[in-house]
């Protein structure tokens, strides 16, 4: 395929355009980008993109990435489908605008084209630098200079666009999906050539949508819920030993493989019968149609099923310089090491970090430099029977020793428990306000104990409750960003959803610049 070539719309507006742009009254990104398209995606930009693309003698120049760009960006903006981007380009004037192809009775690309450009894009990591750009633009355009961050992060639920079935659904799914790809080998219609498949491998309960339906038992009943489940296991064995017949049977085998995984995760199989487990695996698979879908809780009360998106925002300017996705049962503190590597390939530095305690054990604090500052609500210390607490002795870090309320020094070490001698605490005259073991008092010291007190002294004052407060300029950007991508995914797997959540975090950017009273023509409603 031939290099693209670099695109170079006009840069002032065609009378054509001056009408369309005067008739817009709300949705003025799209106004935004058609002023300032040229200023997002110069040359240098262009090249980048065209990076992704591998030069040959022969074939046609491709659409230009930066004009496929910003189709992506209108595509997170609008929240339509891929066939909607194609019919907007000729229906929708405000399309015309900013992809330069006003009054066009044929889309100036394919859904195929736009397609193979968001594969390039995730495959190149230059989703990333979307996001990047918009933080350069800003540096231009709105007076953000280089400067160390000072930024929060925080999370929402994502919930996961894969069907969640239960563990009999869910075998039933996968082998049927087994059996369609057989169906479609053998040149059948996967839909209508499900069934004779099934009944080729002697399995035609898999040709119903719900196996729970086909198999039609009393679930209320153990005793028919467990003859359900073994007649489940039967099946699966007759299609293991079926797929293993056929020729090209790799993707079937990898639907039978994905039954396995949801026995072997839900189903006890050490007993005299087979028996579902109680309680829920680690890391249970609740998707056939996305592996990577999990069940996550953001609180006692709120479940949810998919994947948390983490924001980190730009205290100072309300950019979102990065992004994260991580499966809904992943803890908080995981991310942080893609979005440390997202700052490090951009050359930015954090001098704050303002987080909630999901994140405090995360590598981004546990291994900060001396130039961050880490800013959280400390875990409450709790006071058992209104004994001391630990926030009661004395800690000094530097000598690594541990004074008791009654004077007694002990040496400690981070991650560690300190264990007063028993006989020294059995003569205590404060022992009854200390502890009720005979073994004596124990205080266990946090691997990172010397922050939490910290953060504890901090809290503790007007101006360090001040400080906290600043954490919930993140919460306005995570509902800025859920507004435009919805509380459901819109695609399978961590990856492109990540995609997804970067192009979403220009979007919020491009607003930001937008709004920024640097000219007029750089003003957009909200």
């Amino acid at each position: 395929m031939v290099r693209p070539v670099v695109w170079r719309p006009p840069a002032e507006p065609s009378p054509a355009e001056l009408a369309v742009i005067k008739a817009v009254r709300r949705a003025r990104l799209f106004v935004f980008l058609r002023l300032h398209r040229h200023e997002l995606f110069d040359e240098r930009f262009q090249a980048e993109l065209a990076g992704a693309y591998v030069d040959s003698p022969k074939g046609q120049p491709p659409v230009p990435p930066a004009r496929l760009a910003l189709a992506t960006i209108l595509q997170a903006y609008t929240g339509v489908s891929d066939d909607e981007v194609i019919e907007a380009m000729v229906m929708d004037r405000r399309w015309q605008l900013v992809l330069d192809c006003m009054g066009a009775e044929e889309p100036p690309f394919s859904k195929g084209t736009l397609v193979g450009f968001r594969k390039r894009l995730i495959e190149r990591n230059l989703d990333r630098r979307l996001v990047e750009r918009t933080v350069e633009l800003a540096a231009r355009t709105g007076g953000f200079g280089a400067r160390a961050l000072r930024a929060a992060l925080d999370s929402s639920p994502l919930w996961g666009a894969g069907r969640v079935e239960d563990t009999f659904n869910l075998m039933g799914h996968a082998l049927r999906k087994a059996l369609g790809v057989i169906a479609v080998l053998q040149g059948r219609g996967q839909a209508a050539g499900t069934a004779i498949v099934a009944a080729q491998a002697g399995v035609p309960q898999l040709a119903a949508s719900s196996l729970k339906a086909a198999l039609d038992a009393d679930w209320d009943d153990p005793a028919a819920r467990d003859h359900a489940l073994a007649e489940v296991l039967n099946l699966l064995d007759r299609v293991d030993a079926f797929v293993a017949g056929q020729a090209g049977e790799e993707a079937a085998a990898a639907a039978v493989t994905t039954a396995r995984q949801v026995r072997d995760q839900d189903i006890d199989l050490t007993g005299p019968a087979p028996a579902l487990r109680r309680g829920v695996a680690k890391d249970r698979r609740i998707s056939v149609g996305d592996a990577e879908m999990r069940h996550g809780r953001k609180s006692r009360s709120v479940l949810f099923d998919g994947y948390k998106r983490h924001v980190l925002r730009d205290l100072d300017t309300g950019l979102v310089p990065a992004v994260g996705i991580t499966p809904a049962n992943i803890p908080e503190a995981a991310v942080t090491g893609d979005i440390a590597a997202d700052l490090d390939a951009a050359g930015w530095q954090l001098s704050e970090l303002h987080i909630d305690r999901a994140y405090l054990s995360s590598a981004l604090v546990r291994d900060r430099g001396p130039d961050l500052a880490i800013f959280c609500k400390a875990w409450r210390v709790r006071n058992t029977g209104g004994r001391f607490a630990k926030d009661q002795f004395t800690l000094d870090f530097a000598a690594g020793q541990l004074t008791c309320p009654a004077g007694v020094i002990m040496p400690f070490e981070p991650g560690r428990t300190v264990r007063f001698p028993k006989d020294t605490c059995a003569g205590c005259p404060l022992r009854a306000r200390c502890t009720a073991s005979s073994n004596g008092r124990s205080v266990s010291i946090h691997p990172d104990e010397a922050l939490l007190a910290e953060l504890r002294r901090r809290q503790h004052t007007p101006d360090g409750r001040a400080k906290l407060r600043e954490r919930v300029a993140v919460e306005h950007a995570l509902a800025h960003v859920g507004h435009w991508q919805g509380r459901r995914a819109r695609y399978l797997g961590t990856r492109k959803n990540l995609f997804d959540l970067r192009r979403v975090a220009v979007v919020h950017n491009l607003h930001v610049i937008a709004r920024q009273p640097v000219t007029e023509s750089y003003q957009l409603a909200a």
